[in-house]
Order: C-alpha cells, then sequence, then structure tokens
C-alpha cells in the first residue's frame, strides 16, 4: 500500500501527520509512505526525523482577505499542482490524505484529478479553506478532530497525536522529566509554550512576572520558541525557584510529564494533548484568523478543565494576579485534570489509520 500525505506548515498539520504515519505503520509494516510539504515549513526538519521520506512543492498561502496576495494564487497553484502532479507520477499512491493547509490544496486537486481515494482530516472545529475544498468537492472521506466541526461527511475521530503523549503517565515520569529539564522535584511547576513557532505576547507576560513566581515558590519550564525572547530579570532570580527558558523541546511528553499546569495557546494540538493526559491549562488563544483556536478549547474550558483568556487580558499584571494562586492551589489543579481527561479520544491516530486503508483497499 502506497500511501500519500499532505500537510506542512506548522506543527498544527505535522503533528497529526506524523502520528498518522506511525499508526499506519504499525497497522501495515510493509506501507510505502511520502509526505508532501514545502520548504518553509517545519516538516523540512521534523518529518525526516521521524523517519519518513519528503517531497516538496512550492507553497501557496492562501489570504484571508483581498490583496495583491490573493491575485496572486491562482498562479501560485497552477505550480504547485504541476509540481504535485510530478510527485503522483512517481509516487503512485493507492490513497492521499490531507491534513489541511497550503500543502494540502494542490494535493486535493491532483487526486480528484487523477481519481486516487482522498481522506480528508481537519484538525481545528472551524475548518481551513482547503479542506472546506476537499470535503464538498473531493471526496466523501472526512474526519474531525472536534464534534461539531461543520463539514460534509464528515465523521469524528479525533486528532491524532503521538503515542508518547496519548500513553503518558504524568506521574510516573514527573522525576525522569524534571531532572531532564534541571527543575526541582518538589516545586510548583508552571509550564510555559506559545507552540511550535512561540508567542510574543505570552513571553513577555510570563517572563514580566517571573518575580512574582519566585516569591511564590514556582517554577517555569518556559518553551519561547526558536525567535522568542523572555524578558527575565536576572536580580529577580539569584537565589529563587528555576526560571528555565528553552527554544525548543523535541520531546513534549517531558515538557508535560513536568509540570503541574500549562500556559499556550489553543491550537489543536496543544488543547488536545492537555486534556488527553489531564494536564490543567490556561489557553491564550491566537488573536488572528476566524476564532478557530477559542472554538478548539470551548469544550474543555466549559467542563472546567481549562481557563480562557484573550490576548489583549493576558497582561503580566493578569498573569502575577492569577497564575501563582492557581499554581499553589492543589485541589483546584486536580479538580481541572480531572475535568479534561476523558473528554478527548487518545485512538484518533489508529481510527484516522483505518479509514486509510478502507480508503486504499475498497
Amino acid at each position: 500500500m502506497r500511501v500519500l500525505l499532505a500537510g506542512g506548515g506548522s506543527a498544527g498539520h505535522t503533528s497529526p501527520l506524523i502520528a498518522t504515519a506511525d499508526a499506519l505503520r504499525r497497522k501495515v509494516p510493509d506501507v510505502d509512505i511520502t509526505c508532501l510539504g514545502t520548504a518553509r515549513g517545519l516538516e523540512v526538519r521534523i518529518i525526516p526525523e521521524a523517519g519518513y521520506r519528503l517531497e516538496l512543492i512550492p507553497s501557496v498561502p492562501l489570504p484571508r482577505s483581498l490583496s495583491l496576495e490573493l491575485a496572486r494564487v491562482p498562479g501560485r497553484l497552477r505550480a504547485a499542482v504541476a509540481a504535485t502532479r510530478e510527485v503522483f507520477s512517481r509516487v503512485q499512491p493507492d490513497v492521499v490524505v490531507g491534513f489541511g493547509g497550503y500543502v494540502s490544496m494542490p494535493a486535493y486537486v491532483v487526486a480528484r484529478k487523477e481519481k486516487v481515494p482522498l481522506v480528508v482530516h481537519e484538525g481545528n472545529a472551524l475548518p481551513g479553506v482547503a479542506n472546506r475544498f476537499g470535503a464538498r468537492v473531493c471526496t466523501r472521506q472526512v474526519a474531525t478532530s472536534f464534534p461539531d466541526t461543520r463539514l460534509p461527511h464528515a465523521r469524528f475521530v479525533g486528532l491524532p497525536i503521538r503515542r508518547a503523549i496519548s500513553t503518558l503517565d504524568r506521574g510516573e515520569m514527573r522525576a525522569l522529566a524534571r531532572d531532564h529539564f534541571g527543575l526541582d522535584q518538589e516545586t510548583p511547576t508552571l509550564l510555559v509554550t506559545g507552540g511550535s513557532q512561540g508567542a510574543r505576547r505570552i513571553n513577555e507576560s510570563v517572563g514580566a512576572a517571573a518575580a512574582a513566581f519566585a516569591d511564590a515558590g514556582i517554577q517555569v519550564l518556559h518553551v519561547k520558541g526558536p525567535k522568542g525572547e523572555v524578558p527575565l530579570r536576572a536580580d529577580k532570580q539569584a537565589g529563587g525557584p528555576p526560571y528555565v527558558v528553552v527554544a525548543y523541546v523535541d520531546r513534549m511528553e517531558l515538557a508535560y510529564a513536568a509540570a503541574d499546569a500549562v500556559v499556550g495557546r489553543a491550537g489543536a494540538n496543544s488543547v488536545t494533548e492537555a486534556a488527553a493526559i489531564g494536564l490543567p491549562a490556561v489557553f491564550v488563544p491566537l488573536p488572528v484568523g476566524n476564532g478557530e483556536q477559542a472554538l478548539n478549547a470551548a469544550a474543555v474550558v466549559a467542563a472546567g478543565g481549562a481557563v480562557l483568556v484573550t490576548d489583549a487580558d493576558f497582561t503580566s499584571e493578569w498573569v502575577r494576579r492569577t497564575l501563582p494562586s492557581l499554581l499553589l492551589d492543589p485541589a483546584r489543579l486536580a479538580a481541572m485534570g480531572a475535568a479534561a481527561t476523558g473528554l478527548i479520544r487518545r485512538d484518533a491516530d489508529d481510527l484516522l489509520a483505518d479509514m486509510v486503508i478502507e480508503a486504499a483497499t475498497r
């Protein structure tokens, strides 16, 4: 069985792609997997590191508003479709799986033209342009991460996440994880992350409140992103609990295991992973786009497993006023973790892999 997986640009597309590829390998050991991406995304590093072959095509960003960039889309799409068709001719896929974003659109176009079975997976609660097109025009095999996502032919399977996270026992891994990051074993611990690219507002607001965490006896593991900056004052850190800043974490399961709570954006991966392992969360949705991040977090917030705060309201003052007291309230943290656990499916990788195998062998 030959499978072509299309998705890239951010961890929101590449993470479920890799999780699905891993599930396919478990179920069909001799499966031939090729991934489709562009040179501008995280997939250039992450997919080969995961052990999968990557084919590159030109990127086709899809602007959300009328602009000169929108006028350039047809020409860019034609070039991407031509490159994708060449990949199809070499790979000869039995099935194509698209995870949305600008990589998926040309794959959908070619799959429809070549009559190759197509499976579409939508990661966000609010579907993007490429997947709306794929679900309406190209296929009836559509999977969603959230039960209320509006797409034709949609089937709720959840968001595929890596087995290292879906099977994580945070308590069992805690000592190893805290030692890995140079953290104290018994100190309340906050994990801060803006996602694969970091987040300026989160970095600045939490970093500026470092003294408040130190005074409260709370340590912080802060994943700032490859280009992010955290404004720490060294004189406030001397002798206090650790405030560990790292640019990127390859083994996110260790960061989760080290933490008592997490602050981050509300991308589908972040919401799914935190809820699946019962990690209390403060979600700060990205203030651009169609509001999909707030929708991603809505069910977990409604259940009491997370707190939602807007980007504008997530100031250093809010952080000082709110987060230390949360980290020092074990009963509330336990209640939040229990509320989140069970809301999110942990077997989405297997369910989506089954859909792919069915489509390929039908």
